[in-house]
């Protein structure tokens, strides 16, 4: 299978104590942890692409430009979304969006590159 702009997939969790700002250390507010949103994001945008992927090959991320836009309570329900805006070789680009029950929470855009598994674990034995 083929990878297709506007592609969409999403990724979910319930917010509990593990996916807090004080649990990450960064900062001591028990909400929903920008780098446990980032996490999510990234998840929605693997889970989109990996399926249409050749044996052997899967997706690293590369870059991730997003803002955190409200904060989000334990026990509430967030869903992010990662849609495939463009094919560029090996770089893929998604728009992600985070949202909890009452809204948008965070947006902005991921990168993550194709990438042959056994080469780059070859490559990362040899640093």
């Amino acid at each position: 299978m083929e990878l297709e702009i506007g592609m969409r997939g999403e990724a979910a969790l319930l917010v509990g104590p593990e996916h807090t700002a004080a649990r990450f250390g960064a900062g001591g507010v028990e909400v929903f942890g920008t780098p446990m949103m980032i996490g999510l994001m990234e998840n929605a945008a693997w889970q989109l692409v990996q399926p249409r992927m050749a044996a052997g090959e899967t997706t690293v991320g590369t870059l991730v430009n997003v803002r955190h836009l409200a904060a989000t309570p334990i026990g509430e329900r967030v869903v992010a979304t990662a849609e495939l805006v463009e094919i560029d070789g090996r770089r893929l680009v998604f728009r992600v969006t985070a949202h909890d029950e009452k809204g948008l929470i965070g947006e902005g855009t991921h990168e993550r590159a194709r990438i042959l598994l056994d080469r780059f674990l070859a490559r990362l034995a040899t640093r």
